[in-house]
C-alpha cells in the first residue's frame, strides 16, 4: 500500500510533503502492493506512545486482569495511541506480583501494543505520596524489583524512585544498566537529585507534581533535571496538573528533545463524571478533575491524543509537540528501533490527522483500522 498526498513528520522534527509505502506490518521504501490511499493533505505522524497512565474506559491496569489490559489497549488504539506503558501504583507486594505476572503473560491480540510497565510505586516518599497509598510504601529494594521484573518477563521499563530514601543511591548504582530509573514522589533537594542523576537516573516522573517546587534559591528536582542534559522529563499536559504558562515555559526551558508528554489518565477517562477507584482509593471525578476525597489530584481523565491537542492549542508548535508524544517516549523506554518515527524498517503505526488535529485514519501494524 502507498499513502500519497500527505505531510509526513520526519525524524528532523518537521513536516515534509510526500508519500509512504507499507508492506505487511512495516514501512518500506517501495511496496509491491498497488493499492493507493490518498491522504488528502493530512498530517502523517507516528502512532502516539503513552509511557505513564493508569487506565481508561472504566478499567485500571492495576486490576491485574487480562480483560483490563485488553479493554485499555482497545480504547487507546481508538484514540491514536498505538504503544502503551501503563503504570502500577503503591500496592501490596502480592498485588504488584499479580499485576506484573498478568502483564508478562499478556498476548497482544488487538488494540495498542503493551510495550512496558512503568513501576510507579512502592519506592516513594510518604511526604510526597500524592494519590498513592502510604501503607504500602517500601524502602528501595533491589530484590523486590528483580522479583517483579521476573514476573513481568522483562516488561518493566521505568522504575520510579524517591532518591533521598535510604538505599536509593545503592539501588541506582546496581540497576542503572537494567532499567531506566526515574525520580518520583520525592522530597529531594537539588544536591540529592543531582547526585542521583549523576549516578545514572535518567528520567523524571510527572515533573512539578509530587516534588518540591522550583524556586530561585531552591531549584530542587526540576533544576537538577535541567542541568542533567541527558535526562528526560514527563509532563502531564491536561491543563489541570500543570498550568498552561508552565507547560509553555517547560518547552522553552527543556526543549522538545527532552520532554515526554504523558496523560497520567485513570479509569474514568472516556467515562462520565462519577466515583471511581485508583490504587485502592476512591476518586471523585467532576468537570475534568479527578480527586481523592481529601482533594488530592488523582491522575487525569484526558487521553494522550487530547493532551497533544491541548498543548498545541495553548501555543506550543505542533512540530515540537509531536516529538514529545512519539519519538521521545519511544527512546525513553528503549523501543525507538521499532516505533516512534515514520522510518523505513519500523512498524507502520501511522495516524492521519486533518488540520484541526482530528483523526481521519489510523493505520496500525500496516492495517487500516
Amino acid at each position: 500500500m502507498k499513502l500519497t498526498n500527505i505531510n509526513i513528520y520526519g525524524e528532523d522534527g518537521y513536516f515534509h510533503k510526500g508519500s509512504l509505502c507499507i508492506e505487511g506490518k512495516d514501512i518500506v521504501s517501495e511496496s509491491i502492493d498497488s493499492k493507493i490511499l490518498d491522504g488528502k493533505g493530512c498530517y502523517a505522524i507516528p502512532g502516539l506512545i503513552d509511557i505513564h497512565f493508569h487506565g481508561c474506559d472504566g478499567y485500571d491496569f492495576c486490576e491485574g486482569t487480562q480483560e483490563a489490559i485488553q479493554k485499555i489497549a482497545e480504547y487507546q488504539l481508538l484514540h491514536g495511541i498505538t504503544s502503551i506503558c501503563p503504570a502500577t501504583m503503591t500496592l501490596a507486594e502480592e498485588d504488584l506480583s499479580r499485576i506484573c505476572e498478568t502483564a508478562g503473560n499478556y498476548k497482544n491480540r488487538k488494540g495498542a501494543i503493551l510495550r512496558g510497565i512503568n513501576m510507579e510505586g512502592p519506592f516513594i516518599s510518604e511526604k510526597k505520596k500524592g494519590a498513592q497509598s502510604a501503607k504500602h510504601i517500601k524502602m528501595p529494594n533491589v530484590k523486590l524489583y528483580r522479583d517483579l521484573q521476573t514476573k513481568a518477563k522483562g516488561l518493566i521499563k521505568l522504575l520510579d524512585l524517591a532518591c533521598e530514601e535510604a538505599g536509593a543511591m545503592a539501588l541506582i548504582d546496581e540497576l542503572k544498566e537494567e532499567v531506566r530509573i526515574s525520580l518520583a514522589h520525592t522530597t529531594a533537594d537539588y544536591e540529592t537529585a543531582s547526585l542521583a542523576l549523576a549516578k545514572g537516573a535518567k528520567h523524571i516522573t510527572h515533573m512539578y507534581n509530587a516534588m518540591p517546587a522550583y524556586t530561585q534559591r531552591e531549584p530542587g528536582v526540576v533544576g537538577a533535571a535541567f542541568d542533567a542534559t541527558d535526562c528526560m522529563v514527563e509532563l502531564i499536559g491536561d491543563g489541570v496538573h500543570v498550568h498552561p504558562s508552565v507547560i509553555r515555559a517547560t518547552y522553552q526551558m527543556f526543549g522538545e528533545n527532552r520532554i515526554c508528554l504523558i496523560s497520567d489518565s485513570m479509569m474514568a477517562t472516556g467515562m462520565p463524571d462519577g466515583d471511581y477507584m485508583l490504587g485502592g482509593q476512591k476518586v471523585i471525578v467532576r468537570d475534568t478533575r479527578a480527586m481523592l476525597t481529601d482533594g488530592t489530584l488523582a491522575g487525569s481523565v484526558t487521553d494522550l491524543m487530547d493532551v497533544m491537542r491541548y498543548v498545541v492549542k495553548i501555543g506550543v508548535p505542533l512540530e515540537k509537540v509531536v516529538k514529545t508524544v512519539t519519538m521521545n517516549p519511544a527512546k525513553a523506554i528503549g523501543i525507538y528501533e521499532q516505533v516512534g518515527s515514520l522510518t523505513v524498517g519500523k512498524r507502520a503505526d501511522i495516524l492521519l490527522l486533518n488540520h484541526n488535529l482530528k483523526i481521519k485514519q489510523i493505520i496500525f501494524q500496516g492495517n487500516i483500522q
